[in-house]
This record gives C-alpha cells, structure tokens and sequence, in this order.
C-alpha cells in the first residue's frame, strides 16, 4: 500500500492507541491462569492477534469483542508448532512457555523475525533441561521440555524480551530460581513485566537488575486486566504536536513503567511545550532546539525523535543507536535513507545517529523497509516537506497501530492510499 501525505496543519484531540508491549504480555499471564480472565482496551495490532492464536494453541480459550477479551486459561498445549508473526516479544517470550510443556513445540514466524537472532535463549534453556535446536541461532526453534528452575545466567545484551519469558515461565515451575542476567538492555521492559506480574499475583524479587529470585509453584491468578495506552504509539502523535499542533493525547499514564515513556523527557530536552492535564497531555509547537539523547533503553523512540530533530534548529545527537540494527529493519540505515531522501542532513556511525534540523525539506518518494516505526516517521516528517511525500508499504503500520492513518487524518492531516 502506498500513501500520499502533504503538509498541513495538525491540531485535536486523539485517544492513545493500546500498548501491544502490555496486551501481549497480559495474553501470556491469563493463558497460564487457571480461570477466566477479561482483557479490557486491547489491542488488535498484528502482534497482538499473534499471540492470541499463540495462546489458543497452548491451550487458553479466547472470545473477541470490539472492547474486550475473555481468555478461559489453563497451559495445555495442543499443538506442535506456534506461529510469533514478525513480533520479536512473541517469539523469545513463549519460547521459554513454551519449553514448559514435556513434548517439542516448534516456534516459526515470517518476515522481519527470521532475520532477528534467537540464540541467546540456546544455553540458558539448554542448563534448566530444555531440549533446544534452532536453524543457525535464528528461527525456527523447538524447545522440548519440561523447563526447570535453579540457577541460570542469561544474556540480556540484544534483547531483554528473553528475560521476560524466562521471569513469566520460571514462577510455575517446582524449583526455586535465581535469574542472573548480564548487561542487560531496556530495563524498563523489565520492570513492565515485573509490574504485571505483580497483577497476576506473581512474586519477583529484582535485586538492582544483577538477578532475580523466582520463587517456584507460583500460580497465576486470573482477573480482569486493562491495557494502558501505548507511549511508542503516541510519541509520533506528540512529535506532530510539537511539529504542528496543539494536540492532546488521552490515554496515557505518567506512572506507567513502558520504557518510550521517556518522550515525554526528550520533547521538553527540545523546547516543545508540553504538560498533562486533565483532558490529557498537551503538546504544542515551542522554538525547538537540538539536544542530546541516549535510546540505549527506548531504541523504539529513535524514529520519532529522528523526526523531532529535522525541526530543532542547531545539531540533535542520538545516542544508543547500536541497538536499532536487529529491529524490523535496520533503522539506522533505513532513518539514514529515508530522510536522507527528504532532504535531511543526516550522519550516522557505529552507535550515533547526529542530524542538522530547522530547515525546510523538499519531499520525495520513500520506501518503509516494511517497518512500521519508519513508515510512521516519514508520514510525520512529511509535515515539514514543501512538496509531496509518497510512503511505500505502508501496511507495515499494522503491526503496531493500524489505527495511524485514521488518527492522523482525525487531526487534520493530509494523507491518502493511493
């Protein structure tokens, strides 16, 4: 799908969509809750509907609605192989739930996550009596268990998402655990987890990120769970306020534990006016300026904030973009080219990406890279473009927030398929 996108003014209000990083993760604590569960605000992006099928074939009962979810849990799986999509979370979190069950479970996918490495979860399930063989540390897997506690050491320099699984699956085995986990990255993920496993009624003991106590023969508890609004959804919304606004976004919560939370930081570091009342968060234009960001923590940001920098006036630095190679695409790369395309003044090395902004850009025609978090950037950038911005596949915005174009358009924006 192509879309056609033409500067304009972006003024309204908008309602935050779901966050998928919580529905998926809710998904996973009501499959292995004996006991029905109801999902409140969820989220119907591609990776949310994922790991739905992901916890009907692991043995969880699931009634759709438009404003809810039932989920009739009880891990029994009746399957062989789980499909993740292209959704990274799904793939290494239900790998280790996967492994709780005593015969092979195969996990495939499609697209993108073929090309993002799995084998930091080989060793660390290997050590608690996991069956494992993946295809050269990429998918598919099959893990055959069953997984047992004990002392493990995991990775968490590519991906916390690994971490997560092993924190949801290690609580109903027999055994006791210590999770060791060394350099761990998005920590705020983490304590996202922790956080909903304390809803679930699940103990986790977080001793300064170095290890986790897992106490085992934990059991679920089913309930009614709601789904917080989606701050990486929400920082394209925020940066068109800052860009172009006044918006507000509803939805949101200041107390939330998501790592993208930090935009909120990063637009007043740029001189966007921002603040939250009661009717939600308010961003309006400001004199932007360039500053210095480290997304080491919060890679998803880098897209938007990339967006942010071409209208701050003066050098913005982004820092911790090491980490934006193993994504949907390398979005280093694809931010370099595609702006590049509009007529931005880019740099990009090994773990910084440094762009000249305040200045007008021309346009142009730009390929997503399949990635919806670069689809999204340049349908926003396109608000600084004097002439037409042509986006190529930009279905891609269906893995997180098939609502974008809907929202943008609600807010004024000039954006077309075509």
């Amino acid at each position: 799908m192509k879309v056609e996108v033409n500067r304009s003014q972006i003024r309204g209000y908008v309602k935050a969509p779901a966050s998928k990083s919580a529905m998926q993760r809710i998904l996973a604590g009501t499959l292995l809750a004996d006991g029905s569960s109801e999902i409140l605000s969820p989220s119907f992006c591609d990776d949310s509907l994922a790991v739905i099928e992901i916890i009907r074939g692991l043995g969880a009962e699931v009634t759709i609605s438009e404003e809810r979810v039932l989920v009739k849990g009880g891990f029994n799986p009746y399957t062989r192989e789980i499909f993740c999509g292209e959704s990274g979370l799904a793939t290494r979190m239900f790998t280790p739930i996967a492994a709780l069950h005593n015969k092979p479970v195969r996990i495939s996918g499609k697209g993108s996550i073929l090309k993002r490495p799995v084998d930091m979860v080989v060793l660390p399930l290997a050590g608690m009596g996991v069956d494992v063989e993946s295809t050269d540390g990429f998918l598919p897997l099959v893990v055959k268990g069953p997984l047992k506690g004990g002392n493990i050491i995991a990775d968490g320099s590519v991906s916390s998402q690994f971490i997560t699984g092993l924190l949801m699956a290690l609580p109903v085995v027999d055994e006791d655990s210590i999770l060791t986990v060394e350099n761990l990255v998005s920590k705020p993920y983490i304590d996202l987890t922790v956080s909903l496993l304390s809803e679930f009624g699940i103990e986790i003991v977080n001793n300064a990120y170095r290890n986790f106590k897992i106490p085992g023969r934990q059991k679920y508890r089913a309930g009614s769970y709601n789904v917080e609004g989606d701050w990486s959804g929400a920082a394209f919304l925020m940066v068109m306020g800052a860009l172009s606004g006044p918006v507000v976004i509803k939805g949101l919560n200041l107390a939330s534990t998501q790592a993208d939370k930090s935009i909120y930081y990063a637009l007043s570091l740029a001189g966007a006016r921002i603040r939250q009342t009661s009717s939600g968060i308010i961003v309006k234009a400001g004199r932007l300026k360039g500053f210095e960001f480290d997304i080491s923590d919060c890679p998803d940001l880098a897209p938007p904030l990339a967006v942010l920098a071409l209208a701050c006036k003066g050098k913005t630095v982004l820092r911790g973009t090491g980490r934006l190679v193993a994504k949907e695409s390398n979005r280093s790369r694809a931010l370099h080219e595609t702006l590049s395309i509009l007529g931005a003044n880019i740099t990009s090395g090994e773990n910084t990406i440094e762009i000249e902004g305040g200045v007008e850009l021309k346009g142009g025609t730009v390929n997503s890279f399949n990635d919806h978090r670069i689809a999204m950037a340049n349908a926003v950038a396109a608000l600084l473009c004097r002439e037409t911005v042509i986006i190529e596949e930009m279905e891609s915005i269906n893995k997180s927030y098939p609502g974008f174009i809907d929202d943008f358009l609600s807010l004024g924006g000039n954006i077309r398929i075509i």
